[in-house]
């Protein structure tokens, strides 16, 4: 079959030239045990053969080791395939450098999509011009990074993957070599958990090397290409920063990691700024500056390298420095390297002295159990009665919004201390790096208005006044229930007086966020999707009733089952129906890395983003806004799926499966995350306390995409079975919303291999289990060609298609050594001291397998 112009790209510049450069690699004497990666082609050809025959993982590896005498012993077998997972491990960053080298060639074969595109089109059109010179002002896009435990390579690994990946993109032989060397030598895994700081330093690394010089040189282009006024100093690209500042759930995070992650994005900043004014200094050596190059100097140094503990916002005194040395180089030197001087006040405006907004979020849990505590332990808060039994309307009367100052000491609950010394501290970081160091209290499984009306009380409690309390109240919801429940908590909200004014003193605006990951794991895929679909359509109509500005802050994963995937594509087609002026979502692990992890990469994953707020506005498609009728027929899409789901769910072998079968239960022991595995730490494992990203793992780490699709395919038989198949098949064609939904859910499948565990088809406990979960995939699948219109999964995607099945191909090895583990494992007592080998070898594949599972885009 002829190849198109973009495949045949991708075969010359990625797939070619991995073949050369992992021949090089594997012959790179990195390890202890002779010819390893000799040995690994040999192995992966015998892995790839035992999962297309269905054999047992178990069979599989031990045929493998039959045929070499040298591998009698059980410790020469184990440390074979420690190396191996070790080689395997380098081959997927080899694979990512590869690709994101050649990405500017193969990322994007036109350039629909891009700002620059958009605004050519407007160089000799007037009119749109002008739509897009009011839409600027109107969209924003906001990034927040979070420290979830997908794909976190150490500082040094970061380091080797950008060295390497600019020597691969000047086709640089020698340094290419010396990378791989290095690559080979350098360890992967940290000795220790990391602690929530550990995990924003790790963060920081992208801050500092990616997203400062793209953020900026994307404001370039918008400054550059269009008037709007120099007072808005309109913002296009915002960062938002979750270490540190989420205590959802994890105990490890104190006011002190605040602080000390505060400190740190600072002194970064400060540092990139002092790189770039080292450059500045270097060429600007005219009469005139002297004064305020000296002050400049001084700030930019000691901020870097001496910081204080409360230090002071100097924003104001760089700009006012920045501006005198452009002043007197537009006057006195034909305004030679003004170019330089405007570069660095665009990034100070840009991050200021903060460089990323720090939120703060916790559960509503703690957030009453905090309130309940001051009530019952201060005269001047009590109420009437006992404020727990109060009915929400009760509870929304009582809260009085009194300014107080009250000094909780002694405090013996260690969340309720972090909570009231948390909301003290966030005066200190606005006053060290103006209000857009922190301003948004984000609260996890907001159930009632009350929620966040008494997290606003607990502020006035501790010191802030009404008329400047510079904080924005952001209610998550999450669950399909609390989704429901949304508009009807925000009318309260709208309604109450003192939010009310609240709402005014912050420009009548609310930011309300939705989480994908529990809606998933609570109703399955696709109502999951929709639902969140349904609030926003509700909670904009509320919002647009009490002219409310609403943004939408989306929780979004990396795997479509948390929200991922094309993300754009789902942006650019919001209806008339939602708000879609600013666009504001999380960007977790290894989605930093896949989609954000190089200039090139970001800067186009970035401009696409702001290309769907900008489009969605300008150009809406009709089909966008769906009609009563289809809306109705994706209520019963939807409805169908979550009770195939829901079925699944409560089978009593659901958890067992995923327990004995996957590393769920290991993954708490895996040094990735500071973040436990489930909410409720000492108790039992059960589904509702699983954290959504160790649920969505598991089920990758098996290769069964159960929540990225399941439901789906009885859903569409459903509409089939009632003849109404030509209906589906419009809306596939005219919804961009559910196209984008089908097409991630498609992606998710094609990760998925059956094979893998066909060996459980008649295991007694799990083959009818795991029959169930293969014929619903093979429906889905089945239904999925048939609305597509293709004969396989991601025909029209053959470029992201051909750069998943080889990463499949990479860690396949990897799958069957952990289901090899696992095997082993059951038959062994957990005293056993083969027991503990064998658990190191199933969790060091999770590492990879997690690596390798980038989401294109």
């Amino acid at each position: 079959m002829k190849l198109s112009q973009k495949e045949a790209i991708y075969e010359n510049e990625v797939l070619t030239r991995f073949e050369l450069y992992n021949s090089l690699f594997l012959t790179l004497p990195f390890y202890q045990v002779k010819h390893t990666g000799t040995l690994l082609p040999f192995f992966s050809t015998h892995i790839e053969k035992g999962v297309a025959d269905r054999l047992d993982p178990e069979e599989i590896i031990e045929s493998f080791f039959g045929q070499y005498e040298q591998y009698i012993h059980k410790s020469d077998r184990f440390d074979l395939l420690f190396r191996i997972i070790q080689y395997i491990e380098r081959q997927v960053v080899l694979f990512d450098a590869i690709e994101d080298s050649a990405f500017a060639k193969t990322g994007k074969a036109d350039d629909a999509g891009s700002l620059e595109e958009l605004f050519k089109r407007a160089e000799n059109n007037g009119v749109l011009r002008e739509k897009i010179i009011q839409r600027l002002k109107e969209v924003s896009l906001r990034l927040v990074l979070t420290a979830h435990p997908t794909q976190f390579y150490p500082g040094e690994v970061l380091g080797i993957i950008t060295d390497l990946t600019l020597a691969l993109k000047n086709n640089d032989i020698n340094d290419i070599h010396l990378l791989l060397q290095q690559l080979g030598k350098t360890p992967f895994l940290q000795k220790n958990k990391p602690t929530p700081v550990d995990e924003a330093r790790s963060l920081a690394w992208f801050l500092e090397h990616v997203f400062y010089p793209v953020v900026s040189d994307i404001q370039r282009i918008v400054d550059n290409d269009f008037d709007i006024l120099p007072e808005e100093e309109k913002q296009v690209v915002e960062l938002g920063f979750w270490p540190g500042g989420d205590r959802d759930g994890n105990p490890n995070v104190t006011v002190e990691s605040t602080k000390e992650v505060a400190s740190m994005l600072r002194t970064i900043l400060f540092r990139c700024y002092y790189r770039d004014f080292r450059v500045i200094k270097r060429r600007i050596t005219f009469k005139g500056v002297e004064k305020y190059m000296a002050i400049l100097q001084d700030l930019f140094y000691e901020n870097s390298f001496n910081p204080i503990e409360h230090p002071q916002n100097v924003k104001d005194t760089i700009i006012f420095n920045l501006n005198e040395v452009k002043r007197v180089l537009t006057d006195y030197h034909d305004g030679l390297f003004v170019n330089l001087i405007e570069d660095l006040l665009r990034k100070i405006k840009l991050f200021g002295t903060y460089f990323a907004t720090l939120d703060i979020r916790q559960d509503s849990s703690i957030l009453r159990k905090t309130y309940h505590y001051l009530i019952n332990r201060f005269t001047e808060t009590k109420v009437a009665g006992d404020f727990k039994t109060l009915s929400e309307e009760g509870k929304i009367a009582a809260v009085r919004f009194e300014e107080l100052d009250l000094a909780a000491e002694g405090i013996d609950d260690a969340l309720i201390e972090d909570t009231l010394d948390t909301i003290a501290y966030i005066q200190q970081m606005q006053q060290s790096g103006g209000e857009k160091a922190c301003h948004r209290f984000i609260i996890s499984n907001c159930q009632q208005a009350s929620d966040i009306l008494c997290l606003m009380e607990l502020f006035l409690w501790k010191g802030w006044k009404k008329n400047t309390l510079a904080i924005d109240f952001v209610p998550l919801f999450e669950t399909v229930d609390d989704l429901k429940r949304a508009a009807t908590v925000m009318e309260l909200l709208y309604n109450n007086p003192a939010y009310q004014q609240h709402l005014k003193y912050r420009g009548n605006k609310q930011t309300i966020m939705l989480g994908f990951s529990d809606s998933t794991k609570d109703g399955g895929y696709l109502m999951a999707n929709w639902s969140i679909y349904k609030a926003k359509i509700e909670l904009t109509a509320m919002a647009r009733k009490y002219d409310i500005d609403l943004t939408f802050f989306d929780g979004r994963g990396g795997p479509p089952a948390r929200g991922g995937g094309k993300t754009q594509r789902f942006y650019a087609s919001m209806g008339e129906e939602i708000a879609n002026d600013h666009i504001q979502l999380t960007i977790q692990g290894q989605t930093i890395s896949s989609q954000y992890g190089s200039f090139d990469t970001a800067h186009y994953n970035m401009e696409q983003l702001l290309n769907a707020g900008m489009t969605s506005g300008i150009e809406q498609k009709s089909g966008d806004t769906l009609s009563a009728e289809k809306k109705a027929l994706i209520d019963r899409m939807a409805e169908a799926s979550y009770n195939k789901f829901m079925e699944l769910r409560r089978h009593p072998l659901f958890m067992t499966y995923l327990e004995e079968l996957s590393p769920l239960k290991f993954l708490s022991s895996l040094n990735i995350s500071s973040r436990p595995v489930k909410r409720n730490s000492n108790a039992k494992l059960k589904l509702e306390d699983l954290r959504a990203i160790s649920f969505v793992t598991a089920w990758s780490q098996l290769k069964q995409s159960v929540p990225g699709c399941y439901g789906v395919g009885t859903a569409l038989k459903t509409i089939d079975d009632a003849g109404e198949w030509g209906k589906v098949e419009e809306l596939y064609r005219t919804s961009g919303m559910f196209k984008t939904i089908i097409d991630n859910s498609v992606m998710s499948m094609t990760k998925s291999n059956f094979n893998i565990t066909a060996y459980l088809k008649d295991d007694k406990t799990f083959g009818a289990f795991w029959n169930t979960l293969r014929e619903e995939f093979e429906l889905t699948k089945a239904y999925f060609l048939k609305l597509t219109g293709t004969k396989f999964l991601m025909e029209r995607y053959p470029v992201e298609r051909k750069s998943i099945a080889i990463r499949e191909k990479i860690v396949l090895p990897l799958v069957i050594i952990q289901h090899y583990a696992v095997k082993k494992m059951h038959d062994l007592d957990t005293h056993d001291p083969n027991y503990e080998i064998y658990s190191k070898l199933l969790t060091r594949t999770v590492y990879g397998i997690v690596n390798a599972g980038r989401n294109l885009v």
